[in-house]
């Protein structure tokens, strides 16, 4: 009984401290400002201010919403 209440709480806390972390990733990435006017929507990291191609796959790069909403 007592082997069981220290392994549910263990398994709590390390959900609790878990949980924490990844909300505050989300909250890093949700910040900040994208680069490039254009993007592609395979590779978001590959943008560029003017339209072509992303030179990983090829794709036609795409105007990004700057709206700001």
């Amino acid at each position: 009984m007592k082997r069981s209440i220290i392994l549910f709480a263990f398994a709590a806390l390390t959900f609790g401290v878990s949980a924490c972390n990844n909300s505050s990733k989300t909250a890093t990435k949700e910040t900040a400002k994208p680069k490039g006017k254009y993007y592609c929507t395979m590779h978001p990291e590959i943008t560029s201010d003017k339209p072509g191609t992303c030179s990983k796959c090829g794709m036609d790069l795409v105007e990004r919403d700057m709206t700001g909403k």
